[in-house]
């Protein structure tokens, strides 16, 4: 009697800490979207609406770590926004990219990225190495500045192996100076002798994220907003030659080291990002007709999901760290941006 005793006490306990961590797993994972909910709330004001989504809220992540300290209950749940959620948000992300757009309407457009994306990464990268910059930071700024901005850095980051907080001042960094090109380019397009193509062109290679190729290119009209968002598209769809290509050069940097810290892992998401890509491209709409209700209510989910992963991102920087280890990279990613938009604007 004793012994059924203490199993169904050592039963009644393990079932209450079970119930426990399954509680604690969904509150960090509500945790970060309510907080991904403030960012958004946050663009509704004026000034902010430029800034974007992700960029706050990460800012409140980070302010929140530094004031209340990191919600250790919930670490389980925030660990599974950052890492899982994040996934997740990069192959749903593969239903922007119009692979048959791209090919059929962007292959010069498509040779122009490559250069773009060449260019962007190897300057940042040399510019870290002068200014003895964080490697890994300035890597992924390098990633951002010539591919898609966040979206890129996120699809890299676990192919490197980069810390969360390194991963998350890299997003709040090319979000920041994403953000102010994009207004620049709105007031010099005036006075700019370049027609509203070539500027949709010049916009679409050159500018940091999706969200900024539409801020800047959008008052050039239809025309230069079509025609920058198909340019941008080529660099999203160069993203996945790219992983491919980081991958095979850091095995070959780790061969003839057998460490787990080597290791690479295969990023299987990119291949449900190639899938969603081949569903958005080749079978909604023309075998399955879909509404821009449909369509609209997932890129929300989309930028929902990855909101809430930039902040369990967030939630990981420390304001010290960010002093020390930000600001070469940001000088270095500015510099390059600075360049990319030059060559970008005589190529356009």
């Amino acid at each position: 009697m004793d012994n059924q005793y203490i199993k169904a006490k050592q039963e009644h306990i393990y079932l209450e800490k079970k119930s426990a961590t399954f509680q604690q797993w969904i509150g960090g994972i509500c945790f970060t979207f309510m907080i991904a909910m403030l960012g958004y709330l946050l663009t509704t004001l004026p000034g902010f609406d430029h800034v974007g989504q992700l960029a706050s809220a990460i800012v409140i992540a980070v302010l929140y770590r530094q004031f209340f300290g990191y919600p250790e209950l919930l670490r389980s749940g925030i660990g599974f926004s950052s890492k899982r959620l994040l996934r997740f948000a990069i192959i749903l992300y593969g239903l922007k990219l119009n692979i048959s757009t791209v090919l059929q309407d962007g292959l010069g457009l498509l040779i122009r990225d490559i250069g773009v994306i060449i260019f962007a990464i190897l300057l940042t990268v040399w510019l870290a190495r002068v200014f003895k910059a964080d490697k890994h930071i300035s890597l992924l700024l390098g990633i951002g500045t010539g591919v898609c901005g966040a979206a890129a850095i996120a699809a890299v980051a676990p192919i490197i192996k980069t810390k969360d907080e390194d991963t998350a001042i890299a997003v709040g960094i090319i979000a920041l100076v994403g953000t102010i090109f994009a207004i620049a380019y709105t007031i010099l397009r005036p006075f700019l002798p370049i027609s509203d193509i070539e500027y949709g062109i010049w916009a679409g290679i050159s500018l940091h994220e999706i969200a900024h190729v539409v801020l800047a290119a959008a008052p050039g009209g239809q025309d230069a907003l079509a025609i920058g968002l198909l340019a941008k598209l080529g660099r999203v769809f160069l993203l996945v030659p790219l992983c491919f290509i980081l991958m095979y050069i850091i095995k070959r940097k780790n061969s003839g080291v057998k460490s787990a810290d080597t290791k690479v892992e295969f990023p299987w998401f990119l291949i449900g990002f190639i899938i969603m890509s081949i569903i958005g491209s080749y079978v909604l709409d023309v075998s399955i007709p879909v509404s821009d209700k449909f369509l609209n209510g997932i890129s929300i989910v989309t930028t929902g999901c990855l909101t809430a992963a930039m902040v369990g991102l967030g939630l990981n920087v420390s304001l010290r760290d960010l002093r020390t280890k930000a600001l070469k990279p940001l000088i270095a990613m500015s510099i390059t941006s600075i360049c990319l938009s030059i060559l970008a604007y005589f190529i356009s």
